[in-house]
């Protein structure tokens, strides 16, 4: 990454000072010039054209020229002593210029030309691009034996297409998630268009899933040899191409960063566009079928049923029979005064599984009455006093052992961790459980589970490495001391 590229845009100035107003109006017509392939322009043009626009009607000649020599200083334009038409010394002396744009203006009124005509995201899904995207690839799987000029355009034409579709599925996904597009969906104008966005969306992907699983599996064949001779003819045409600037093996890297995107565009997994898009636009879909159903169900909230019931009550009253009714109301309202049966008895967890295809189960109902209830049995109380005792025991001499090993690890008085060697993991948590509970004392000083008080001394500037069977933990080193309280008789 070169640190010139994130360098103050001086050339942008003119689009944010006090007299952008005029100098839009110079440049906007040096780039209309410019793309009528007209490239110079003297002052007298410039000036020619701003008299003809409102505004400009106290604007002098001496002005333009200061403000042409500040687009100059900017470096939107370049100036150009014309001197093929002087007749005079004088005329020669006063440095007539012709101007033309930069290229840093042209791009910068293109796009905002392209703002003013839209100033809503574009794009589209247009399931042919992906298509004539696979049909370029397989020409540089067969460029073997291609010239250099075929090779270059095969490469412009991947190019040109994958911008193509990367670009229009971004701006139109995004047009989707604007705010006027979610308005538009709310509206019930909505409703005669939905069909018809509907099967929009659903030829894209149906195109996207066809097409993409070839293009993944030529992207994936294509090698590193076949496509490094590829980029080689490309970058030898272009050297054709007469610049001052150098390209050399900058461009043949340049190239294989954008066949690598290329690559991870469709072949990068989950999170690969390709399955972006896909994602998107099948909750275009659903997004829209939630929309179509809030939007039925709003306005059969506050449509009138009136004309159903008098149909209904004319059918029922042209029945011969009382039969034909029941069946009508049946098929109409369904079956009155159904039974339900609930059960918490679950055998499957397959929701596909018909009724028929499940076992018998017993199920028993108990009586709703006040009165009833379920009879039991009297139990005795048992008695644990003999596996308390078991415990207490096993617990005293898990202590009594857990005791004898601390012990073993005391230098006199004290525990010092750096001369500890290989402990057991007990021992290793015991030791830190002692110094979580004096860190919040202020003498640091705990009594243990035997009953003995024991000083913790920590040296946070000393670390220490404590192995256990179970892995070494790295912590600061630490000074166990305990205190002895003497008997006074």
């Amino acid at each position: 990454m070169k640190e010139e590229q994130f360098k103050r845009i001086k050339e942008a100035t003119y689009l944010s000072t006090e007299k952008s107003g005029t100098y839009r109006a110079i440049l906007r017509f040096f780039y209309i010039q410019h793309e009528r392939m007209k490239e110079f322009l003297l002052p007298e043009e410039v000036f020619a054209h701003l008299k003809e626009y409102a505004g400009f009607e106290g604007y002098a000649m001496e002005e333009l020229h200061g403000d042409l020599t500040q687009l100059v200083k900017w470096g939107n334009l370049f100036a150009q002593q014309e001197s093929g038409n002087v007749r005079t010394i004088e005329e020669f002396k006063k440095r007539r210029f012709r101007y033309q744009c930069t290229p840093y203006t042209v791009e910068f009124e293109r796009m905002l030309t392209g703002m003013e005509q839209n100033d809503t995201f574009g794009g589209s899904l247009e399931k042919t691009q992906f298509d004539r995207l696979y049909k370029c690839l397989k020409s540089i799987e067969a460029s073997a034996e291609d010239n250099e000029e075929t090779c270059a355009q095969h490469w412009d034409d991947v190019l040109t297409y994958f911008n193509k579709i990367r670009q229009n599925t971004s701006d139109y996904f995004a047009y989707l998630r604007s705010e006027d597009a979610s308005e538009g969906m709310k509206s019930e104008a909505f409703l005669l268009y939905k069909d018809k966005f509907t099967a929009y969306l659903r030829d894209f992907i149906i195109a996207l899933q066809q097409t993409a699983s070839q293009i993944q599996g030529l992207l994936q064949s294509l090698g590193h040899r076949h496509m490094a001779a590829f980029f080689e003819k490309v970058a030898r045409h272009e050297d054709k191409t007469f610049r001052f600037e150098q390209t050399g093996t900058e461009a043949v890297t340049e190239m294989e960063e954008k066949w690598t995107n290329i690559k991870d565009w469709f072949l990068g997994g989950e999170d690969s566009q390709y399955e972006t898009v896909q994602r998107q636009t099948n909750e275009a879909i659903r997004r829209i079928t939630r929309i179509v159903q809030r939007l039925g169900e709003r306005n059969q909230q506050f449509r009138s049923r009136k004309d159903d019931y008098l149909h209904l009550a004319d059918w029922f009253a042209g029945m011969d029979s009382v039969d034909e009714a029941h069946k009508l109301s049946s098929v109409v309202f369904g079956v009155f005064h159904t039974r339900h049966f609930h059960s918490d008895h679950i055998p499957t967890d397959d929701i596909y599984t018909d009724t028929w295809e499940e076992q018998p189960m017993d199920h028993e109902t108990l009586p709703r009455i006040v009165k009833y209830g379920e009879k039991t049995k009297p139990t005795e109380m048992p008695d644990h006093r003999a596996r308390k005792e078991e415990a207490k025991r096993e617990h005293l001499k898990r202590r009594s052992e857990e005791k004898r090993v601390i012990e073993q690890y005391m230098n006199g008085s004290e525990i010092r961790l750096h001369e500890l060697p290989a402990v057991e993991p007990y021992v290793r948590k015991l030791l830190l459980s002692w110094i979580g509970k004096a860190m919040v004392k202020e003498d640091r000083t705990i009594q243990t589970e035997y009953g003995t008080k024991v000083e913790v001394t920590l040296d946070p500037h000393e670390t220490v490495l404590l192995e256990s069977p179970d892995g070494t933990l790295e912590m600061p080193n630490a000074r166990f001391r305990f205190i002895r309280e003497e008997v006074t008789t």
